[in-house]
């Protein structure tokens, strides 16, 4: 795991400052590297590297360049590249060199944590790995092989993300004359460790020179370290892998003669992130380890455009839209027309659009187009299949996106010149041209202010008059409608609904199914001072077992009047992170939150613009903790409405100011205590325990899924940082 992902501004200042002191280092003779055959040198480097990031390759390569083995060569000319494993191509079937799932105990070992213990739960908790963690070992797995099979004694392996720091090639030698000695002179070692992190509470070897014998797991990180023959084949014998390969080589100390040097000779960078994606952070927030999370905010560089794209039907153009979203652009798309006031700033090439890629839009005609390239000379073009309405002086700036290709994504970044990404290419049936529909005013006696929002490319920034793209819908035929609904006095079909045992950062109190009681006329989720390894505070929540994809879904209950309480009725998914919340907060029970949070992508990617969303307080008239009232969610794919007994109470149109969320989604209701005072005001000790009360719960949908594959932190993160 590379923890600097994680690192705050102070760490990443320093990270940063040994970065450029390690240019000021004048000691560039390696002298243990040597690609002759002394048996004392190290005499090969292992480079993995993805064949869509030559400029990692680059990039390592200029690192390398910069020292000389002990006979003046550069060290590139010791360097051999492997073609690493591509994540986009891995499945998670077990395989003989790899087990794809790993336990919560394995961490444990590795990592301990005071408020976690190794034992039958934690054994018994399985963690699968992301796509990028089974790459990453698979890769690994494979240079051991060419380590074992090859010609050289030892050799250096490392990720394509390093730098070597201050001091490398002295405290190298240092290190490497340490290691005991066999008779014909070559270290006797297995795995020597060049870049590692310290679990924490494990004391550092400091800076005394020579190397340290590991005996104990506890080091985090596999982009560097020198490996020996036979040491590769002892990790070959212990095959397979599972989990993270850092952490499994951790397991294996005990087989190995392991060292690490008297400090770490290389780190990875932060100004080149890991695009690894690790499948124990949702599982330690579930269990309530980590209490502060940091967003994934992908790093938006400058974006060519505006885009335009346009194609026939059934040529990929719906995928299209959702994938130039994931890199960043604010995209508007599947329309038979545009909004009078964007297609004037877009014909105009003014600075007025609120839109920088327009897919799919069948008002655009030849005449437009020619003015769009003339106006915006930074315009690009996109087309799916043969178009002759192409102005004829924008074919320097036009991608040709045949429907048949197979690495859109080369293609794309290669247009755009932007960073290869590293999730998959969204796939998916055509939307097809929607119908602008005529703006209704929403008649309510219910006034709304809207709160400060994330900032991001899938959030439009306030702008006076807009009240989001209105899109005509097709209903769905009652028939194919799905219900399912709990009403007081029967009970809580297990089938559909299950009752959390988790909590998520932001979340002071954790859940426990003891906490959500029936009665003949009511469940109760009760928040209580119950200490637990975590959190000293217990609740209820009680969640769907499948997910929806549109619908109405509704509850009649009535939520408790106890500052730092949130009671919260909400849709939401993680990977991508979709959501739609009703919130109450205890500080002020007269008003109920809503908010919607929007990430594109196919299931599994990783997009987060922040834990804000796009808030709203619904000023209700009338106090919810006094009484029971029906509060609807109400979600189609042009409009969200949210309802309070029947009554329409606020809407939001497409792009108003995000996207609707288009994921399958789950339908929850929980208790629990915010971390944020800001957010929900200073826990009311006194009036524990408290409860919300729910009567009846109902859904209306026309598609469900299982919940098998997502990401199941399936908690509500809205507004956790107002």
């Amino acid at each position: 795991m590379n923890v600097r992902s994680f690192a705050d501004f102070s760490q990443a200042l320093i990270h940063h400052g040994r970065l450029r002191l390690r240019l000021l280092d004048r000691r560039r003779r390696a002298t243990v590297f040597s690609p002759g055959n002394e048996p004392d040198a190290l005499r090969r480097i292992y480079v993995i590297n993805l064949d869509r990031r030559p400029d990692r390759w680059r990039r390592v390569h200029r690192e390398l360049n910069r020292f000389r083995s002990r006979h003046g060569e550069r060290l590139p000319t010791m360097v051999r590249r492997f073609s690493a494993i591509d994540a986009r191509y891995v499945d998670s079937s077990p395989t003989p060199d790899l087990t794809p799932r790993y336990t919560l105990a394995d961490q444990l070992t590795i990592a301990p944590n005071a408020q976690l213990q190794i034992g039958s739960e934690t054994r018994a908790r399985t963690i699968g790995m992301t796509k990028q963690e089974i790459a990453v070992a698979l890769s690994h797995i494979e240079v051991w092989k060419l380590i074992a099979e090859g010609d050289v004694p030892s050799a250096l392996v490392l990720e394509d993300d390093v730098f070597l720091t201050y001091g490398f090639a002295s405290e190298m030698r240092l290190n490497w004359s340490s290691l005991n000695r066999s008779v014909n002179g070559t270290p006797e070692f297995d795995l020597l460790y060049l870049a590692f992190n310290e679990v924490a509470n494990i004391p550092s070897p400091g800076n005394e020179p020579g190397v340290r014998r590991r005996v104990e797991p506890g080091i985090w990180e596999a982009s560097g370290y020198v490996l020996s023959q036979e040491g590769a084949r002892k990790l070959l014998d212990q095959l397979p892998v599972y989990g993270p390969v850092d952490l499994w080589l951790n397991l294996q100390f005990d087989r190995l003669r392991v060292f690490t040097a008297a400090r770490p000779l290389i780190e990875q960078r932060i100004d080149e992130p890991s695009t690894n994606s690790y499948s124990v952070l949702p599982v330690l927030s579930q269990v309530g380890v980590i209490t502060r999370e940091k967003p994934l905010v992908p790093s938006v560089k400058h974006l060519p455009g505006p885009i335009v794209a346009i194609g026939g039907p059934g040529t990929g153009l719906t995928a299209l839209s959702t994938a130039l979203s994931m890199l960043g652009y604010t995209v508007v798309s599947d329309l038979d027309g545009l909004p009078t006031s964007e297609e004037r700033a877009l014909l105009d090439g003014s600075r007025g659009q609120l839109f920088n890629a327009y897919v799919n839009i069948g008002s655009f005609s030849v005449a437009s187009l020619v003015q769009i390239s003339q106006t915006n000379p930074d315009a690009r073009f996109i087309i799916t299949s043969a178009h002759p309405a192409l102005p004829p002086n924008s074919k320097q700036r036009t991608l040709l996106l045949d429907s048949e290709l197979q690495d859109k994504w080369e293609a794309l970044s290669t247009f755009l010149r932007i960073d290869y990404p590293s999730f998959p290419y969204p796939s998916g049936p055509e939307t097809g041209h929607r119908s602008l529909s005529r703006l209704t005013d929403l008649r309510s006696g219910y006034s709304s202010t809207d709160l400060k929002p994330d900032v991001g490319p899938w959030v439009l920034k306030p702008t006076r008059g807009w009240r989001g793209i209105p899109i005509e819908t097709v209903p769905v035929p009652d028939s194919l409608a799905l219900q399912v609904d709990w009403t007081s006095g029967r009970p809580l079909d297990q089938d559909n609904w299950e009752l959390r045992d988790d909590t998520f950062p932001s979340n002071l109190a954790f859940f426990t199914p003891a906490n959500v009681t029936q009665s003949a006329r009511e469940i109760l989720l009760t928040l209580r001072r119950e200490v637990t390894a975590v959190r000293e505070l217990t609740s209820g929540s009680i969640a769907s077992t499948a997910s929806y994809r549109y619908g109405s879904f509704k509850a009649e209950l009535q939520p408790p009047r106890v500052s730092g309480l949130v009671t919260g009725m909400f849709l939401h998914r993680n990977g991508p992170r979709q959501e739609i919340d009703i919130e109450f907060l205890g500080k002020d029970t007269s008003k109920m939150l809503i908010n919607v949070f929007y990430n594109p992508g196919p299931e599994t990617t990783k997009l987060e613009y922040g834990y804000r969303g796009t808030p709203t307080i619904i000023d209700l008239g009338f106090d919810a903790a006094e009484g029971f009232h029906t509060y609807e969610i109400d979600w189609r794919p042009n409009i969200i409405r949210w309802l309070v007994d029947g009554e329409c109470v606020y809407e939001r149109n497409m792009w108003q100011p995000t996207p609707i969320p288009d994921e399958p989604l789950q339908f929850n209701l929980n208790l629990w205590h915010s971390r944020s005072k800001e957010f929900a005001g200073g826990l009311a000790a006194a009036k524990l325990p408290a409860s919300a009360s729910i009567r009846s719960m109902q859904i209306t949908s026309s598609t469900q899924s299982g919940t098998d594959g997502m990401d199941n932190s399936r908690n509500s993160e809205a507004a956790r940082n107002l």
